[in-house]
């Protein structure tokens, strides 16, 4: 092991677990409910699977946390990383009710409880019926300000992340030709992801021609031919949980004269973005450092969505680089710096990278050349 790739011991801390319960007690919260997901791999390291049966990590502001798992599953919640942070795990049986068992254990007076946000809404309605009187409120008002700001050790999985994916990217050129379709080249392109080392490739957009005109556009039978503009935006989670992120545009022989001075607006403002990144910077003025170039070149209404998202144990987190968001950018935030032009029905283009805000200034993570590849057509 290098020293660039995390144990999950440097990962997955008691400390994370103790900053929870400090700040739902701060938050005036009674305890924190945290189901299989996102907040439950970041605050105990295991992956657990969401079903019908209720898993869940109980923080109370006062006390010890506890996890509460069914007995089958016991097993596998001691050995992940949760197993090592001294924490209780009880499992319980399959006509025991786990939600009365959560409610006893938890002091009379709670009023107020938080659980994940994307808690499944049949547990949700649970625990409220096991809570009578008890208000609920997300989780996640007080546990992305946690995640948003990553230690030593998640940055270090975040650029080997970063590595994983660009070797993907550097690879583009075995698949990527004429009379392929999409989905073909996808197809490929997934199973790179893996081989690169990710655990799951969780998305593989592939949009050429006019398709690269819409941001989200997954992939189709279209098949690709000489002279298409193509965005490969791509990604995936690594075994110890953090995500990647990158997109680059391709060019499938020599693309028409006015993509390339499309292109040419849009690195300029990616690359100015990036280079923008230092703490105290706020979401909106660097979503406007790239925005008003792509404006002042005539695109500004061919660019139609935000600059950037957080990135960590989900691909999208905060912070999120947009107007009005007056958040101030800090040393240890992760994000993506992602402007596009897309001119509908014709063509489009996107340049993605991962930064690290640092004491000052950013690091891209992604390493990969961002001038316009043109591949064989």
């Amino acid at each position: 092991m290098t020293q660039t790739e995390p144990r999950a011991a440097d990962l997955f801390t008691a400390e994370r677990l103790a900053l929870a319960r400090r700040a739902a007690a701060a938050a005036g919260l009674d305890a924190l409910l945290v189901t299989p997901g996102a907040d439950l791999r970041y605050l105990t390291g295991y992956h657990a699977l969401a079903t019908e049966r209720l898993t869940c990590l109980v923080v109370p502001a006062e006390g010890d946390p506890f996890l509460v798992v069914p007995a089958l599953e016991k097993p596998a919640a001691q050995a992940s990383p949760a197993g090592n942070l001294g924490i209780e795990i009880t499992g319980f049986g399959e006509t025991d009710d786990a939600y009365r068992l959560i409610a006893r254990r938890l002091p009379p007076n709670t009023r107020l409880f938080a659980v994940d946000n994307h808690m499944w809404a049949e547990k949700l309605l649970a625990f409220q019926a096991a809570l009578p009187g008890a208000q609920p409120g997300l989780a996640g008002d007080v546990l992305s300000v946690l995640r948003m700001r990553k230690s030593p050790a998640e940055v270090a999985a975040l650029r080997r992340a970063g590595a994983a994916i660009d070797r993907v990217h550097r690879r583009i050129g075995e698949w990527l030709r004429p009379g392929r379709t999409e989905r073909e080249v996808a197809r490929d392109v997934a199973a790179a992801i893996l081989d690169a080392g990710h655990a799951t490739a969780d998305f593989v957009i592939v949009g050429s021609g006019p398709n690269g005109a819409s941001p989200h556009h997954e992939v189709s039978d279209r098949v690709i031919r000489a002279g298409d503009p193509v965005v490969v935006d791509i990604g995936g989670t690594t075994p110890d949980g953090y995500c990647s992120d990158s997109t680059r545009t391709y060019a499938v022989g020599e693309p028409p004269a006015a993509f390339r001075e499309l292109y040419d607006v849009l690195l300029r403002a990616q690359t100015a973005q990036t280079e923008a990144v230092r703490p105290g910077v706020t979401a909106e003025e660097l979503d406007a450092v790239g925005r008003d170039l792509i404006t002042a070149a005539g695109y500004g209404e061919h660019f139609v969505h935000r600059t950037g998202h957080g990135i960590g144990m989900e691909t999208h987190e905060e912070p999120y680089i947009v107007a009005g968001s007056t958040r101030p950018l800090a040393a240890g935030m992760a994000f993506s710096v992602e402007p596009g032009i897309y001119l509908p029905g014709t063509f489009g283009a996107r340049v993605e990278d991962i930064v690290i805000c640092t004491e000052d200034g950013g690091e891209r993570l992604n390493l990969t050349g961002r001038d316009l590849v043109v591949l064989p057509g």
